[in-house]
């Protein structure tokens, strides 16, 4: 039983096209996850969601999984395709709140004078869920999912099959106020989410001296992403949610950065920079 993820957005806070972002991509977050065909898992609705929309089959069962409702994760979801089609079932998961539900939070994005058509207008059939404290099944995949330190409600999640595992992590600072290296992994943000897993895509958004100045921002260095993988124990981590402004060849050297952080603590497989269209398949 084999787990495929396909990269179809992997920047961070703002959409970034242009000619210095080529090869990594400018759409926000988004992630597509598949064991069979009958199942998509989406991890995320920024705007790569679009495209993967116009490629999606017509008969497969969507599940979205949002890890918080900033924009840079959300504002792909009105022109996602399927939403648009009549008898189309898709259920989104997010993470829950004491004041309101997951389906008015979202409502906010769908309406005036953000958007002229109401959530409720939309003709797919679509179904809200908070995320469970416990694993649930979609289809063969198993789904875990815990908060994880972020500004705002937010959680990561764990995806595995018989063979495979994924970790999807992509807004976290767990390094706020500790150091890792100090830390019990059951005190470590995420720690449960990522540990022992085959791939880990985890927020990597700043380089060690921006994270000076932006202490508390919600987002990890590139040492820190390193650090919290080592910890971790993961097989290989895939650095995500790269900053706006930060060109393919910037992007290039922070991953540079990270396999020499990596090597410099024992064997392993080097870190990689997530990209568009990036595939990854386990088991």
């Amino acid at each position: 039983m084999t787990l495929r993820a396909r990269v179809w957005g992997c920047r961070g806070s703002l959409p970034s096209p242009g000619e210095a972002t080529v090869r990594y991509g400018g759409n926000t977050t988004c992630v597509e996850v598949r064991s069979g065909q009958d199942v998509v898992v989406i991890l995320d609705a920024g705007t790569g969601i679009r495209l993967l929309g116009d490629e999606l089959g017509s008969d497969a069962q969507i599940h979205l999984l949002l890890t918080h409702l900033h924009l840079d994760h959300l504002e792909g979801l009105r022109f996602f395709a399927p939403l648009w089609e009549a008898e189309r079932e898709i259920h989104i998961w997010g993470p829950p709140s004491p004041i309101h539900t997951l389906e008015e939070r979202i409502s906010r994005s769908f309406s005036p004078p953000l958007f002229p058509v109401e959530l409720a207008e939309l003709p797919a059939h679509i179904q809200f869920h908070d995320v469970p404290d416990d694993p649930w099944k979609l289809g063969e995949i198993q789904v875990l999912s815990l908060p994880v330190s972020h500004r705002g409600t937010t959680v990561g999640y764990r995806l595995e099959v018989a063979h495979g595992s994924l970790a999807f992590i992509p807004d976290h600072e767990p390094v706020l106020g500790v150091e890792l290296s100090t830390l019990d992994p059951e005190w470590i943000s995420g720690h449960a989410l990522a540990e022992g897993v085959d791939v880990l895509l985890h927020d990597s958004q700043f380089t060690e001296d921006e994270y000076v100045e932006r202490v508390g921002w919600g987002h990890s260095s590139v040492a820190h992403a390193v650090e919290f993988g080592r910890k971790a124990n993961v097989g290989r981590l895939v650095l995500f949610h790269h900053d706006p402004s930060r060109s393919d060849t910037e992007v290039d050297r922070l991953r540079e950065r990270a396999s020499e952080l990596w090597n410099g603590a024992g064997d392993g497989a080097a870190p990689l920079a997530a990209h568009e269209g990036m595939t990854i398949e386990l088991g």
